[in-house]
């Protein structure tokens, strides 16, 4: 429990969510190295597959009410937790922030790509997902006026030719308005979570990162809950089908429990850049998994779009974090 309250001095922000984004590089404990790679693999693989299970849930319940369950039940578990161990509360200057993120990160970023994933394969709102650093460089050249590394330029040219020579594979699929609408709350959701990341980098405090985590799930799944209310579509909670709350409960326990833990747990034990592997397989776990249960085209031009967009945003990544 001792190692649980040091969270809170480990970790500035986020730089998965807007929780945890200037995090030592290395913090090791002898011992501890097996159980951070078995962490990572986990991060890797469980992550990958939410889109997937997303994409199954979609098909029984709207987008925006199946993550607005989904982060209620997740907050409320984190939440619950820290008041029974009588955690102190955040400090007042504390909320804005939360709040802000929690928009950004969960309403926008979340909330967006689960109901994107209505109309376009998962495989593909995976890849889109890991784009987003794209936008802080785009975002940091524009608002900033800072001129981007090379290394990071040339991320941003490969990174845009992978994502044509993908959608070139899709490009009958661009006549279908759900597609296109797809299409676009992915990207900007992508958007939000860069937005997200670089506010956290200005104006987040140093509060407990699973603690600042519960606030946000819970405050998000309570906006969603309210705009889900106004969309036709939207089921009373006897209606949900248990197709739909079977992917809940695999979204909560996995995607919004174990997955973070494992990843805060990996990031105190191994460097940043062998954590920041995750980002690099979710892709291709969606891509594998939406192949063999959902039955999602995969080819040559899809699997030669992925590896070339991957390299661009590793290239993106590893010119920054060089810098």
């Amino acid at each position: 429990m001792q190692k649980l309250k040091n969270v809170k001095g480990w970790f500035q922000s986020d730089s998965i969510n807007g929780i945890l984004l200037n995090f030592p590089g290395k913090i090791r404990q002898k011992g501890t190295y097996f159980k951070a790679l078995l962490a990572l693999a986990v991060v890797s693989l469980v992550w990958g597959t939410t889109w997937v299970v997303s994409k199954v849930g979609v098909g029984f319940l709207p987008g925006l009410q199946l993550a607005s369950i989904r982060q209620i039940i997740a907050g409320t578990a984190f939440l619950v937790y820290f008041f029974v161990k009588k955690y102190t509360l955040p400090e007042r200057s504390d909320y804005l922030p939360l709040i802000i993120l929690a928009i950004l990160n969960f309403v926008m970023s979340n909330g967006l790509s689960t109901w994107g994933v209505m109309y376009i394969p998962a495989g593909l709102g995976s890849i889109i997902g890991a784009i987003f650093p794209f936008w802080i460089v785009i975002l940091g050249f524009i608002g900033e006026n800072t001129k981007p590394p090379a290394r990071s330029l040339a991320g941003l040219v490969i990174g845009f030719s992978g994502i044509c020579i993908i959608f070139y594979d899709h490009v009958l699929d661009f006549v279908k308005p759900d597609f296109r609408f797809g299409i676009f709350l992915s990207l900007f959701s992508t958007f939000t979570w860069a937005l997200g990341t670089l506010y956290t980098k200005k104006h987040a405090k140093r509060f407990n990162p699973y603690f600042g985590l519960g606030f946000q799930l819970t405050i998000s799944g309570i906006i969603l809950f309210i705009i889900s209310l106004y969309n036709p579509g939207t089921l009373s909670l006897v209606e949900i089908p248990w197709q739909a709350w079977v992917s809940i409960i695999y979204l909560v326990v996995f995607g919004s429990m174990i997955g973070f833990i494992a990843y805060i747990y990996a990031l105190q034990h191994l460097p940043t850049e062998q954590t920041a592997i995750y980002a690099y397989i979710n892709p291709i776990v969606a891509i594998i998994t939406g192949s063999i249960f959902l039955h999602e085209k995969t080819g040559l031009f899809i699997l030669a779009g992925v590896i070339t967009t991957l390299t661009g945003v590793y290239l993106v990544n590893s010119s920054y974090r060089s810098k």
